[in-house]
């Protein structure tokens, strides 16, 4: 091989290790990552690109953006690319390591015999050294395989936790969608009581002027009137904070304008409880991405000890060597160089044997067994706590089920005694603590009405997100 071979040997491995190589994937380890922070979530040829906000937006809109620009979504993201570049490291060390070496240096000597003018020497050469050197790991009573399975294990962890992290995400995004189209709910309905009690000051205020009520109506009525100004200002910036919060979830700033369909427009709720809670609770202590990374965790755990056990013991490699130089010769003193090419090649095996090593391949067994033990015992919390928050879910969206469908009811017989007493007061047959109870009852009403229906909405894609089960058609309808 000559110099210009081994330096194009060198140039190659530099740029494999480049990042200009990142797209390069020998061996195949790169494959099983995500093209994107969304996971299995968002469709794989949909880049994370996106323009301005829609108008209206979308929950699929807002759930795409937030799974893309989420910092805990990116950071599981670099886990599982950081996970699956460590599997191939792993496989890696099935292959031979192949090392290359050029050097050229100006040799210039002078050598001076004193007495003995006849034996001085004086040489100057451009020296050159190329060589090959070769090393392949034969045997290591299962190192390399134990370290595979570790690499394996982790990387299916990194994707369950990447899939959790997609999971939790997906429902931060859909609960603050929800308080955003609570909080304009609430906002309509309390500009609308504000209107209403405007009303009742105007037909209070006639019947004063009138004679045929107290002062005290019109003062009862306006006092209500600012009570609902209150509450209608209060709901604008409960509305604005709402809105913050969903526009950070998506990576944008707070102040950006967003439009929000009410809440009034989704799906009213419905009450399908075809599967049992008992075997939701265990399919969740199977499935659940948390309870996934965990099992994973334990299985790296465990090829970690095998791992650490075998390095203590002996290992077998195939070493090769090619070397070659252009160093002049010379018979002696005196006697002129000569141009010279020395060769120098061997291949054998070498057997490494770790005879003592002070006890500490002992404690470091020890410690990876006492590791297995912690991730067998997280794995057994992952799988509580997993049927606990499913129940907790669970049990949450049967009582908003039962508030939605019960709020309705609610809010058209408010709205009829409303409509009634206001009709009876104005005729002059009822009285203005009969029409301020109504309204305060009607406002009462629709709040309920409004929140029932944004926590139903929580409530579902929150059970959906503790069973793994989130995806865009748990959500294609709004």
């Amino acid at each position: 091989m000559n110099a210009r071979g081994v330096a194009g040997m060198a140039l190659t491995a530099a740029l494999l290790m480049s990042g200009r190589a990142q797209a390069f994937d020998p061996l195949f380890a790169m494959r099983t990552v995500p093209p994107n922070p969304g996971g299995d979530v968002i469709p794989a040829g949909q880049p994370c690109t996106f323009a301005a906000p829609g108008e209206p937006l979308t929950l699929v809109e807002a759930v795409e953006r937030g799974l893309c620009n989420n910092p805990r979504t990116r950071e599981a993201w670099a886990g599982v690319k950081a996970q699956a570049a460590a599997v191939g490291v792993a496989r890696a060390a099935y292959l031979p390591s192949i090392t290359g070496n050029w050097q050229e240096v100006r040799d210039v000597s002078s050598t001076r015999v004193n007495g003995h003018p006849e034996l001085d020497s004086d040489t100057a050469a451009n020296v050159r050294t190329e060589s090959v050197t070769l090393n392949w790991l034969l045997f290591d009573f299962g190192g390399r395989a134990a370290a595979l399975r570790n690499a394996d294990s982790l990387l299916a962890a990194a994707r369950a936790t990447q899939d959790a992290a997609v999971q939790d995400t997906f429902a931060t995004v859909a609960k603050d969608y929800a308080a955003v189209q609570a909080a304009s709910g609430e906002l309509d309905a309390a500009e609308e009581i504000e209107r209403i009690a405007g009303d009742s000051v105007v037909a209070a205020q006639a019947r004063v002027d009138r004679g045929v009520a107290p002062v005290t109506d019109a003062l009862q009525a306006q006092t209500k009137r600012d009570e609902a100004t209150f509450n209608r200002i209060r709901a604008e910036g409960n509305a604005k904070t709402t809105l913050g919060a969903l526009a950070s979830d998506m990576g944008l700033d707070p102040d950006v304008p967003l439009v929000v369909p009410p809440v009034t427009a989704t799906p009213l709720p419905g009450g399908d409880w075809s599967e049992s809670v008992v075997q939701l609770i265990d399919d969740v202590k199977r499935t659940h991405p948390a309870v996934l990374a965990a099992e994973a965790r334990y299985e790296a755990a465990l090829a970690k000890v095998a791992q650490t056990r075998s390095a203590g013991l002996p290992s077998v490699n195939l070493v090769a060597k090619y070397s070659r130089n252009n160093q002049p010769a010379s018979l002696g003193l005196g006697i002129p160089t000569y141009p010279a090419t020395g060769r120098d090649a061997y291949i054998g095996v070498q057997i490494s044997i770790p005879f003592f090593e002070g006890g500490g391949r002992h404690y470091e067994v020890r410690q990876a067994e006492a590791e297995a033990e912690r991730q067998q015992a997280a794995v057994d919390d992952a799988r509580q706590q997993a049927a606990l928050d499913m129940w907790t879910a669970w049990q949450s969206l049967r009582t908003a089920t039962q508030n939605a469908a019960h709020t309705e009811a609610a809010v058209a017989i408010a709205r009829r005694a409303f409509d009634a007493a206001e009709h009876r007061y104005r005729a002059g047959v009822g009285n203005i603590l009969e029409l301020l109870s109504t309204q305060t009852a009607l406002a009462t009403a629709q709040q309920h009405r409004i929140q029932a229906l944004a926590d139903w909405h929580t409530a579902k894609l929150a059970l959906a997100s503790k069973l793994g089960r989130l995806n865009m058609q748990s959500i294609a309808d709004r």
